[in-house]
């Protein structure tokens, strides 16, 4: 998950029908955070080169195939992790293209991939996208037919993110990037790096995904604010070229019932229901999934709000289930909706205070899925005395485990460091990844390093308990474990009084916040088996109905050493022109890029009973990322996953269809 909070108390908004939001913007610098556990920066371990299949660091599974077949694929890249998501649209020519999103693993290298497949079998590429200075390119790349007043041809949307800071706004593009592609092979720029400019002023907050629609006169895209509380963005592009920031909101209201309890949006689909009425569905982590009539997108509605269980319903012993609501797509009346659960660690890691004023109590805390875990201990636990190391950015002391005193024959080293630093004048310089302060524990010596939240991820108070094990961002030794957990728990360890202020309080009066060498309680952390994330299927945008997964995503033995065992997105059939229209599968089948799991297809037809009938794993493994539909020259079904260690696969399903289609 790519996100972190800008920290602003945000005033109680005004109850009104409209959920706009918050006219007081943050003016302070975002706390850099990669999602989806790969390394972005400068060749720094995290864009190994490899020439084999599959990057040969996280490992997969074996190959098997059942009712698909690989009708072509293309490499994109010999770097791990370099590829993200993937749309397609058929031009004027008739001809079908990939768009392939390039998420720079060696920064700068960032952009979008384009590939001629209307030969499925023999793709070739056609042309490369570059995003400007230090962009790089995620999850936000679509490709759509727009017809309006001020244009009518073909677009691509692209949401724009960065890897390093520059003294120049141009090098770190943020919001969106509009190309005019009615001619794919001679690409023209409408509009660069627009967004909201609430945080920055000479540059757009960044945007980690972003989808458009067209609603006849008007259209309009919404893209993911990662800098802001109000971290849904609604843009009016019926001229692309000139774009206006509509409405801005935070999704208030709704609850956040997952465990880790982060609240931030991850993802859109969007689509007009049967009465007319438009609904963008927002991917709000573990707020679930919150459906938003956005008909007037000026005036945003929330109008469903899905819940999680009391239990996971395939792990059940997870209470509450580990949330983590990433992406989906609706049906072709909305009727359905299939979200998908990105969980990339197996584990959660309750911590028990084991002395101190808070003996015997309990924290939730969860586990980094990049840093050795703590299944791999002894007894699959750790415990011992820990100690507060401030922020643990790079230049920054870090003390001693020898102040720690003499350890236990079974006890570990622990480190508290806190999130950010983010609108802290006491430590006014850039944020740092998680990856930097784990690195910084272990190469002061520590067995365990464990990451607080900050003020702004605690939203201002309003979730004291919420933490959130973001992805890497560079390289870690592999030698400490590394845990995150709520602010409010940072406090408590250290015998400081709870405060979310933000800004922080300059000086620290009343000394709320922890000293770098304060000495905490002893701890345990207990591993617990959570299993791997997996896909909901969801009636009428409240109610869960049914569950998909892999075998490996319940089985312990496959925790480690089989590559990311999750989710990642799926795609419904829906008649869609902008997917070659109406198809047989249309509303039966979902096709799902699975990480290490490969690609999969479900019947959806009895969403109470989702049943897979096609799966493929390459040979060598696969890291599927992204997964869009198109159609090959004869006007048959065909679907692209880009690979993330690869580039792009090109699937056709071969078995029956469901009621005999």
């Amino acid at each position: 998950m790519r996100r972190c909070f800008v920290a602003l108390l945000v005033p109680l908004l005004i109850a009104s029908a409209a959920l706009v939001g918050s006219a007081i913007a943050s003016h302070n610098p975002p706390d850099r955070q990669i999602s989806h556990g790969s390394a972005v920066g400068p060749d720094d371990g995290g864009a190994k080169n490899h020439l084999d299949q599959h990057g040969p660091s996280s490992g997969h599974l074996d190959a098997s195939s059942d009712n698909v077949d690989i009708v072509g694929k293309l490499r994109l890249t010999s770097h791990e992790g370099d590829i993200s998501d993937v749309s397609a649209l058929q031009a004027e020519n008739d001809r079908w293209y990939a768009y392939v999103g390039d998420w720079g693993a060696h920064c700068p290298t960032g952009g979008v991939r384009v590939a001629d497949i209307t030969n499925p079998a023999k793709p070739r590429r056609v042309g490369f996208i570059e995003s400007p200075g230090f962009g790089y390119v995620t999850e936000g790349v679509q490709a759509l037919h727009l017809d309006t007043p001020q244009f009518e041809g073909d677009v691509l949307v692209i949401s724009n993110e960065w890897c390093r800071t520059s003294p120049n706004p141009e090098n770190m593009p943020g919001g969106i990037t509009l190309w005019d592609i009615t001619n794919p092979e001679d690409p023209q720029l409408l509009v660069q790096a627009f967004g909201d400019f609430d945080v920055h002023g000479n540059r757009a907050n960044e945007s980690h995904s972003a989808i458009a629609w067209d609603a006849g006169n008007n259209a309009y895209v919404a893209a993911i604010d990662n800098e802001e509380l109000e971290d849904v963005d609604l843009f009016d592009i019926t001229d692309p070229r000139n774009p206006v920031l509509v409405s801005e909101t935070r999704l208030p209201g709704v609850n956040v019932d997952a465990y880790g309890q982060e609240k931030t949006s991850h993802d859109f689909d969007v689509l007009q229901f049967p009465d007319g009425t438009w609904h963008l569905m927002v991917s709000d982590w573990d707020a679930g999934w919150i459906d938003v009539n956005v008909t007037i997108p000026a005036a945003p509605m929330v109008v469903g709000d899905f819940d999680y269980a009391e239990c996971d319903q395939v792990v059940t012993t997870a209470c509450p289930p580990e949330g983590n609501a990433h992406q989906g797509e609706w049906n072709s009346d909305g009727s359905l909706f299939i979200g998908t659960d990105e969980d990339f660690s197996p584990f959660r890691v309750p911590i028990t205070v084991l002395d101190g004023p808070m003996e015997g109590e309990k924290i939730d805390a969860g586990e980094f899925g990049f840093t050795k875990q703590v299944a791999s201990f002894p007894e699959e636990k750790v415990n011992g005395p820990t100690i507060f190391g401030g922020y643990g950015c790079p230049g920054d002391p870090v003390p001693s485990p020898s102040e720690l005193g003499e350890l236990g024959p079974d006890e570990e080293a622990m480190i508290v460091f806190q999130r950010g630093p983010v609108g802290d004048p006491n430590s006014p310089g850039e944020a740092c990844f998680f990856s930097d302060k784990i690195r910084a524990g272990e190469e002061a010596g520590y067995d365990v390093a464990i990451v607080a939240n900050h003020h702004s991820g605690a939203q201002g108070g309003e979730t004291p308990d919420a933490f959130f094990c973001g992805g890497q961002g560079s390289p870690v030794l592999g030698t400490a474990a590394g845990l995150c957990i709520g602010h409010e728990s940072m406090h408590e360890l250290f015998d400081r009084p709870p405060d979310y202020t933000f800004p922080y309080p300059e000086g620290d009066p009343g000394d709320r916040e922890p000293d770098v060498g304060d000495l905490g309680p002893t701890v345990e952390a207990q591993s617990e088996f959570d299993g791997w994330g997996y896909a909901r299927l969801i009636e009428n945008s409240t109610t869960e109905v049914g569950q998909f997964n892999i075998p490996e995503t319940a089985d312990p033995e496959k925790a480690s050493g089989f590559g990311d065992l999750t989710v990642h997105e799926v795609e419904v059939p829906r008649g869609d022109p902008n997917e070659g229209g109406a198809s047989p599968d249309d509303d039966k089948l979902a096709y799902f890029s699975w990480y290490s799991g490969g690609f999969r297809v479900i019947d959806i037809t009895d969403p109470s009973s989702p049943e897979e009938v096609g799966h493929h794993i390459d040979v060598g493994g696969n890291n599927h990322w992204g997964v869009a539909l198109a159609k090959d020259q004869n006007g048959d079904r065909i679907v692209l996953a880009s690979d993330r260690d690869f580039g792009l696969y090109i699937y056709r399903y071969t078995g029956e269809l469901p009621d005999g289609g």
